[in-house]
């Protein structure tokens, strides 16, 4: 890749049409707050702050009467669409956005990140994006499996330990060519093959997908107990921040 990671522009695509049945709320978890703000509204200004993402597009619920209401709204940098009945419907919808937007059309690589995910850590952004710059292949954020893995059968009686050799948990951001991601999720719909986020898409189509190591930090909220804990890792996370602005400046 011969652009730098200043120049590179990466547009983003959050589905955020779901409802969130696990979370026993009368509203959609995007929408439930965490130290002030909607999960929404922490997750989108999190990708904002990046300095090279230049877009984010939103593929919100047919009935959603939730975002217009938030200052989120009135972000020139935030776009919106349809989302579908399944995630990857949404996805598609919005990979679709971003070539007919003539802010974004020229965009080489798109990144799709979960709108339930407001932990991710900048750095980590920046790792990806550096990574398919200077490899040329798209990636997801992955954090290496810890605990025991065990398979069950249907009646959740142990069958086997499995090797955590190699086993990772897929997070998001994941990023990768526009073109062929679109293409990839328009094909392995066509066939009807099972995929549960962008990489097991590309992986169907025969497309590189590597793996880069990320915090474990990047949660994504789907309990209710999730709530709790994002609420702490946000807190800790703009504690360190800000003693580290302050650090910086006693230093300057």
């Amino acid at each position: 890749m011969t652009e730098n990671d200043d120049n590179l522009q990466v547009p983003v695509v959050v589905p955020a049409a779901g409802i969130g049945k696990r979370m026993a709320s009368d509203i959609p978890k995007q929408y439930l707050r965490l130290n002030g703000k909607t999960i929404l509204e922490h997750t989108v200004e999190r990708l904002l702050s990046h300095n090279n993402i230049s877009q984010v597009i939103l593929a919100l619920h047919p009935d959603d009467k939730y975002f217009q209401s938030l200052p989120l709204a009135q972000n020139p940098n935030v776009k919106t669409v349809i989302g579908g009945d399944e995630r990857c419907d949404s996805v598609l919808a919005g990979l679709k956005a971003v070539n007919e937007n003539p802010d974004t059309n020229n965009a080489k690589a798109v990144m799709v990140h979960d709108a339930a995910r407001p932990c991710v850590s900048l750095e980590d952004i920046s790792n990806l994006i550096k990574h398919y710059q200077q490899t040329g292949r798209g990636g997801i954020l992955a954090s290496p499996v810890r605990d025991t893995m065990k398979r069950s059968n249907a009646q959740q009686q142990i069958l086997h330990t499995e090797a955590r050799d190699n086993l990772w948990h897929a997070l998001t951001p994941q990023l990768f060519n526009t073109v062929e991601l679109i293409s990839a999720i328009e094909r392995s719909l066509k066939e009807g093959a099972v995929i549960t986020d962008e990489a097991s898409a590309m992986e169907y189509c025969g497309y590189a997908a590597d793996v880069i190591p990320a915090r474990s930090d990047n949660i994504k909220i789907t309990q209710p107990e999730d709530l709790h804990l994002a609420e702490f890792i946000l807190q800790q996370q703009y504690q360190t921040n800000r003693n580290s602005s302050k650090s910086f400046n006693e230093k300057a």
